[in-house]
């Protein structure tokens, strides 16, 4: 990096730039995408940043501020540094040398950071997690999550095998849909009598949300004839795949439905992927592991990934 860094706040006259660096960078996913950050900007103070040098940008970190305080998009999973597969080690070192400054000048106090776990990455980027601790950023919170490394998985369990295999004897047929309606309904039945929960998105929400990514958010589901019973809705991010939602009727659960599409997906469908993610298993900020669900993912062949946050107070 030959010029010092310029660090400009994000705009909606950037976005074309903004999305053309993630779709090129090595850890950027199309959650990162404004098309998909923007669905609730109603709901965020956006406050993503653009790092230049040379008049070509370097790196993008998607932030919103909530007073003093600046963190990783609040309305993603994941937000971190995004950079190229160019960028070393000590460019990103720099970077963040030159974002203490300017928070510091900006009023900002404190840096609230998500990374982008390595399983979502090209290439290995952890670069920033080396800048932020060794700058003094303490890790704050971990979420456990679990995935399934997909050319080097582990069988299914005794039960899961099982459920697949009546599914299958009962003659459910599992093929890639595109009613989430129908999907949502099943969702939002076990969201509402298992968790008292809702989704996250909204059906309205999801519908746009796969009309303008109909590529990277699919549904895969199980039938029995044409009623649906079963239902995955996946985040395609390429070389990783994740589990957005699952969810069974009761009839579905009966006939092992959910078991069924989770197996067709290992094995089959994204058999050449190399990651299959299925999302945290922590409530009450990372503290308390839901055991149960913990173990229904790893009954599929999933195991234990951490997902760190950082904290970096800069004064």
């Amino acid at each position: 990096m030959s010029g010092d860094i310029e660090i400009k706040r994000y705009t909606p006259a950037l976005s074309t730039s903004w999305n053309d660096f993630v779709a090129a960078s090595t850890n950027g996913m199309f959650l990162h995408d404004r098309r998909f950050m923007d669905y609730h900007s109603d709901r965020f103070d956006d406050h993503s940043l653009i790092f230049e040098s040379d008049g070509k940008i370097i790196a993008c970190l998607p932030a919103n501020r909530v007073n003093d305080t600046l963190q990783s998009h609040g309305g993603l999973t994941f937000g971190g540094l995004l950079v190229k597969p160019a960028t070393s080690a000590a460019q990103v070192v720099q970077i963040f040398a030159s974002l203490r400054d300017e928070l510091l000048r900006q009023g900002i106090g404190t840096l609230h950071y998500k990374p982008v776990p390595h399983i979502f990455h090209a290439q290995p980027a952890e670069a920033d997690i080396y800048a932020l601790c060794n700058a003094g950023a303490r890790q704050v919170r971990t979420d456990l999550s679990a995935a399934i490394p997909l050319r080097r998985k582990l069988s299914f369990s005794s039960g899961r095998k099982y459920g697949a295999k009546k599914a299958a004897k009962a003659g459910l047929t599992t093929s890639e849909a595109t009613d989430f309606a129908a999907f949502w309904d099943i969702l939002g039945e076990v969201l509402d009598q298992r968790h008292d929960a809702r989704p996250t998105h909204s059906l309205d929400e999801i519908t746009r949300l796969n009309a303008a990514f109909s590529q990277r958010i699919r549904l895969f589901a199980a039938f029995e004839d044409a009623r649906m019973l079963a239902g995955v809705v996946l985040f395609d991010f390429g070389r990783t795949v994740h589990s957005q939602y699952m969810a069974s009727s009761g009839d579905g659960r009966d006939l092992g439905a959910l078991d069924l599409v989770v197996q067709s997906l290992v094995n089959d469908t994204f058999a050449d992927r190399d990651w299959f993610s299925f999302g945290i298993s922590t409530t009450a900020e990372g503290r308390e592991l839901n055991v149960g669900l913990s173990r229904q993912k790893e009954m599929f062949g999933a195991r234990s990934l951490a997902i760190p946050q950082y904290r970096w107070d800069l004064g």
